[in-house]
C-alpha cells in the first residue's frame, strides 16, 4: 500500500509540476512566439520522466489537461492536446522499462523517448489547431501547425530533455533517488 501511494503522489506532483509551468510561462506555451513562429511549452520537458516514473504518464497527463483548460483552442485542446500527452508518456515509459531491461539507457533510447512527444504532439495538436483556427483550409493549416508544433516541441525535448536525461542516466545520486521513489 505505501509504495502505490508513494507512486500516486510522484505521479501528482509531477502533474501539478506540468500545469504550474504552463501556467507560469502562458506567453510561450499556448501560442507561438512573435519573432519566431514556434510554440515552445517548457513544460513538456518533463516528458522524459516517465522514462524512470512509468506511473508519471498519467500525472502528466492530468497536468496536461489542467494546463490545456486555458488553452486557446478550446475543448478539443484539452481532450485531444492531453491524450497526446499520455500516448507519448505511455511510449516513453515503454521505452524506459526496455532500457533498465537492458540494464543502462544508451544514447538511442534517450533520443527514441525524447522523440515520442515531437511524434504524438505535432499531428494532433496540430490538427486540433488547425480545426480550430482555419477550418476552410484544414489541410493547408494542418501542415502549417503540425509542422510548427514538431519544430516546438522537438527544441524543447531535444534541447532541454536529451541533455537532462542523459545527466539523470549518468548520475549515480539521482538513480539511488529514484530508486526509492519507486
Amino acid at each position: 500500500m505505501k509504495k502505490n501511494l508513494r507512486k500516486l503522489v510522484t505521479a501528482s506532483v509531477i502533474g501539478a509540476l506540468y500545469a504550474a509551468l504552463t501556467f507560469a510561462l502562458a506567453p510561450i506555451s499556448y501560442s507561438p512566439l512573435p519573432i519566431l513562429p514556434l510554440e515552445l511549452r517548457i513544460s513538456e520537458v518533463l516528458c522524459i520522466l516517465p522514462f524512470f516514473f512509468p506511473e508519471s504518464a498519467i500525472g502528466l497527463f492530468v497536468g496536461c489537461l489542467i494546463a490545456n483548460i486555458l488553452s486557446p483552442y478550446g475543448p478539443l485542446d484539452v481532450v485531444f492536446g492531453s491524450l497526446a500527452t499520455l500516448l507519448s508518456g505511455l511510449c516513453t515509459a515503454a521505452i524506459g522499462i526496455r532500457a533498465r531491461r537492458k540494464s543502462m539507457a544508451g544514447w538511442s533510447d534517450c533520443v527514441y523517448a525524447c522523440l515520442m512527444p515531437v511524434l504524438f504532439n505535432a499531428p494532433i495538436v496540430g490538427a486540433v489547431i488547425a480545426y480550430t483556427s482555419t477550418q476552410y483550409a484544414f489541410l493547408t493549416g494542418f501542415a502549417i501547425y503540425g509542422l510548427q508544433v514538431g519544430l516546438g516541441e522537438a527544441v524543447v525535448m531535444l534541447a532541454l530533455g536529451l541533455p537532462a536525461m542523459r545527466y539523470i542516466s549518468k548520475s549515480s545520486s539521482l538513480s539511488e533517488l529514484f530508486a526509492r521513489l519507486q
